[in-house]
């Protein structure tokens, strides 16, 4: 197959500046060599490939916006979001590792972390040699975080902790974990390290989405954590959701690559599938389709860039950022499902990617915020009334 040459129907190119292009075609670029030869295997095993971390942390894709002084790339929102575009056009697993170990793990230690803990996490995970996870949905409390159970009761010299985390992406090949739990009623950041005593991260299996990706729990039984080990400037529920606003705002980019892998492929096999005499492009209802596709990926863009500019001028909005994940994942999967009506039987091959990447989407439509609790979030900031209950 051709190479992807991108979907840009409304010369949004010309709203990036020269950097962030070559950013961007820097990363496509990877992603055909290194990513689509290979996914589609890794995907089947059920495996993640951990080889190319270190080729993604050469090219800066780990805290890609934080300080250089840290190791880290210092880019601009608007190359950051052209980074997980591209990496989820190549998998939406891929983009959560790089995902997670930026906007979920390196940005709270960079946000509430000591210098001590900074200087010290900070390089490692930029170069890739530590992976990190982050501990926040439990097994009980999904969209209701605030009512999490696990808990840290401080000792001399340290904290205790117990309790479980669940849906925990890189948990079981983790270095270091961000995990959020409660002390004395306040919710609070701690640094959990591989190898401590009473903490286990096995992995989940069995899983028909996110194949390419770890995903684990996260067990904490009596886990003696040191004192130099807490984030001391977390505290309260706000803490945890500013590094699910990070989050959401790469997921947001995201999936407008996943989307136009599905388009692109679909476009390219309507030109060329012959049925009646005459290739299904010509047909109204697949132009239909091919319309509505390349529509809301314009339209997505376009948010994009917008809310990466505000972003960039510290003036981006939690609600604006939800508005944008819960607008894209939604018209990404519409587009991975019209993409396999397109092929038709063809369409659930791995052959294509498009079965693939709908897959993918039914997990990053509800991680990181349903789109119902994204709908609420919105709604609430409109009315000015909470819907939540």
């Amino acid at each position: 197959m051709p190479k992807f040459q991108g979907v840009d129907y409304y010369n949004s190119d010309d709203l990036l500046s020269e950097d962030e292009i070559l950013v961007r075609n820097t990363i496509r670029e990877f992603v055909d060599e290194n990513v689509i030869p290979i996914i589609e295997k890794h995907y089947r095993e059920g495996t993640f490939p951990m080889d190319l971390i270190p080729k993604m942390a050469e090219l800066g894709l780990f805290g890609s916006t934080l300080p250089e002084k840290y190791g880290c790339a210092g880019m601009n929102n608007v190359a950051y979001g052209l980074v997980m575009q591209e990496l989820e056009r190549g998998d939406s697993g891929l983009r959560s590792f790089a995902s997670v170990q930026s906007g979920l793990v390196m940005y709270p230690i960079f946000a509430f972390g000591s210098e001590e803990q900074k200087d010290n996490w900070l390089p490692q995970l930029a170069s890739g040699k530590a992976v990190g996870c982050f501990g926040l949905t439990e097994p009980d409390f999904g969209s209701n975080p605030g009512g999490m159970i696990t808990r840290a009761e401080k000792v001399k010299d340290g904290y205790v902790l117990n309790g479980a985390k669940m849906w925990i992406t890189n948990g079981t090949i983790a270095d270091i974990a961000v995990v959020w739990a409660k002390l004395n009623g306040e919710i609070k950041g701690f640094l959990v390290e591989k190898g401590t005593k009473g903490y286990t991260a096995p992995e989940m299996t069995g899983k028909h989405s996110l194949r390419s990706s770890v995903t684990s729990e996260l067990v904490f039984q009596d886990c003696r954590i040191p004192e130099q080990n807490i984030l001391q400037k977390s505290g309260g529920l706000k803490s945890p959701l500013m590094c699910l606003t990070q989050a959401r705002y790469g997921i947001a980019w995201g999936t407008i690559g996943s989307a136009m892998a599905c388009y692109d492929t679909a476009l390219r096999y309507a030109k060329s599938r012959i049925q009646f005499d005459k290739p299904i492009a010509a047909f109204q209802m697949t132009q239909e389709k091919l319309v509505y596709m390349l529509t809301e990926i314009t339209k997505a863009q376009l948010l994009c860039v917008r809310l990466g500019r505000l972003k960039d001028q510290n003036k981006a909005k939690f609600t604006q950022i939800s508005l944008a994940k819960r607008n894209n994942v939604h018209h990404a999967l519409e587009i991975a499902r019209m993409a396999r009506e397109i092929l038709g039987a063809n369409g659930i091959l791995d052959e294509y990617p498009v079965m693939r990447h709908s897959a993918n989407l039914e997990s990053v439509k509800t991680y990181e915020g349903t789109h119902e609790m994204h709908t609420l979030i919105i709604g609430e900031d409109i009315t000015g009334i909470p819907a939540f209950v």
